[in-house]
């Protein structure tokens, strides 16, 4: 990691996310009833769940809705869910509001065209290895994994390591030196 990408990681107060091709592959597989299935990476439920063990916010933010999304979100304790969203950059500022941070100490994973308006508006945007073009000239920081495949895990380490929290929250939540 760059200095330059640890003294940004270090302002993350809040990291919100996108769905499809961050904290999935982007891939999306219907039922014949029509109900929607989603695979998501267990590594990302880890580093979530250790990032908000230490006190940084989690949020979703995502163009669309899902039942399987809503369960893993319950599953992992993530409350700031906001779903079927047409236009992710005009939220910003209200999330920040009902959670008391500026946009300058969020961070957003993105990984596509949808998501470049609120990278352009958060302090730290970050885009997953497989993102298109476009975000990844946009992005801060970028992942060496691929959306769906432990890139929200890396993110989340790298926030954690950049503020001296990694290895007090290990240990707190998993009883683990390291």
């Amino acid at each position: 990691m760059t200095a330059q990408e640890n003294h940004a990681l270090k302002s993350v107060k809040l990291l919100l996310l996108d769905v499809d091709g961050v904290l999935t592959r982007g891939e999306i597989i219907y039922g014949d009833d029509g109900s929607e299935t989603k695979i998501f990476h267990v590594r990302d439920g880890l580093g979530i769940r250790l990032l908000m063990a230490a006190g940084i916010g989690v949020g979703v933010v995502t163009g669309r809705r899902s039942q399987a999304l809503s369960h893993r979100c319950a599953n992992l304790g993530i409350t700031h869910l906001y779903d079927a969203v047409s236009d992710k950059a005009a939220l910003l500022e209200g999330i920040c509001r009902d959670l008391q941070v500026s946009p300058a100490e969020t961070a957003f994973i993105a990984d596509d065209l949808p998501d470049v308006a609120l990278l352009a508006r958060v302090g730290t945007p970050i885009a997953v290895a497989d993102a298109h073009d476009l975000v990844k000239a946009r992005a801060f920081y970028r992942t060496r994994a691929k959306g769906g495949e432990g890139a929200v895990r890396e993110a989340c380490e790298a926030i954690l390591k950049a503020q001296g929290l990694w290895s007090k929250t290990l240990k707190r939540v998993l009883d683990l030196e390291v």
